[in-house]
């Protein structure tokens, strides 16, 4: 993984490098971000940084042809060392610790870094159980620093959602982190941090992975996933800057599924209170299949904000692509801060239900008349 595969993160891509240029690398960093943020990938790929065995002083990102590379990418490199939430299975009905599903995190993570917990509960077969870090993962753990690095400068632990740690395990990496063992990096990537014990947040140096711009989100999916354009900056408003939610919506959504289009037509036969034309679009909701209809609501939620953002003034929508414009200036006439907040209501509680199964026909009928009626108020 190279710094230059991730999109966006500039800012953080330039303090991961200089502390390696400047040689202040903090024993102990966590990523902090979002589920489906880069923050895996960015500890990935400063992991391959600091072993690049070819990497000049001045570099900015791991060469991808060394020895040291091409194993930390395989991520069969001796040196790096994971620490996940796992649980037992039918291949590993007792004793689960992270050692025995290694083969099946290289898979999970080299067929996309920015899935999560719950995708990788399914990876393993954990049906509805749930993962942690057990206290038996301490043990382990304790053994594994305990051994100098076998050919690399650093010996490297990343340990991926450390706030499911057990107490006995939390308590363990609190003690390796007050006394670090020699030339061992910790890097832990966290979800949720404010689930950490305060005294492991006080030992680490934050790494802040903020959400991709939408451009960023546009420019990726379309140049490194083959997305068509519109397409991929459809997809990008969607995930609201989350590379994994990107990937997620891209593999659930129809390639012929005009997100856009169907809110449009959508708004303007609520605007006009066309009741017959509202039952024949419900049928086309209806045939979505659930997952695009909750996309297609997730959607028409985002732009339902950038329409009244563009209302109050046109500035605070910059990247509006042109094929959207027209539409969204015409809309934001009809859509202000009287009916902005019970519309999005509507549209969330439309989501809610679709979500648990209600009949995605009646949920859209129903939201479609309410929508109809609030747009009079404007």
């Amino acid at each position: 993984m190279r710094f230059s595969d991730i999109p966006g993160q500039q800012g953080v891509k330039q303090l991961l490098v200089q502390s390696v240029q400047r040689q202040h690398v903090a024993h102990a960093q966590l990523f902090r971000g979002a589920e489906g943020s880069a923050a895996l990938a960015l500890a990935l790929a400063y992991a391959a940084l600091l072993n690049c065995e070819n990497r000049p002083a001045e570099a900015e990102d791991s060469c991808g042809h060394c020895p040291s590379c091409q194993k930390i990418d395989k991520l069969i490199h001796p040196d790096l060392n994971f620490i996940v939430p796992v649980t037992s299975t039918k291949a590993v009905p007792k004793d689960a610790v992270s050692s025995k599903f290694a083969a099946d995190w290289r898979a999970f993570v080299l067929e996309n870094p920015y899935q999560g917990l719950n995708d990788w509960m399914q990876h393993i077969g954990a049906d509805n159980k749930q993962g942690s870090i057990s206290k038996e993962e301490s043990l382990q753990l304790l053994k594994l620093v305990s051994l100098k690095a076998f050919e690399a400068k650093f010996k490297l632990v990343v340990i991926w959602l450390p706030e499911l740690m057990h107490p006995a395990a939390s308590n363990a990496v609190l003690k390796l982190l007050e006394e670090p063992p020699p030339a061992t990096v910790f890097l832990l990537v966290s979800n949720a941090p404010e689930q950490l014990l305060p005294t492991i947040i006080s030992r680490v140096q934050p790494v802040v992975v903020r959400p991709l711009s939408e451009p960023e989100l546009t420019d990726w999916l379309y140049q490194e996933h083959q997305v068509p354009e519109a397409k991929a900056r459809q997809l990008a408003q969607l995930a609201e800057g989350n590379p994994g939610a990107a990937l997620a919506a891209k593999d659930a959504a129809s390639a012929d599924n005009d997100y856009f289009t169907f809110f449009a037509r959508w708004m303007r036969l609520c605007y006009s209170n066309n009741v017959g034309d509202m039952l024949s679009i419900s049928d086309e909701f209806q045939k979505l299949g659930r997952e695009n209809q909750k996309e297609q609501l997730q959607y028409s939620l985002s732009l339902l904000r950038k329409v009244l953002l563009f209302g109050l003034d046109p500035k605070l929508v910059p990247h509006l692509p042109a094929s959207e414009q027209q539409f969204v200036q015409g809309f934001s006439r009809f859509v202000t801060p009287r009916n902005a907040d019970p519309i999005t209501r509507e549209l969330n509680e439309a989501h809610y239900h679709v979500e648990r199964n209600a009949n995605p026909r009646m949920v859209f009928i129903d939201t479609s008349l309410r929508v109809a009626e609030l747009l009079k108020v404007a």
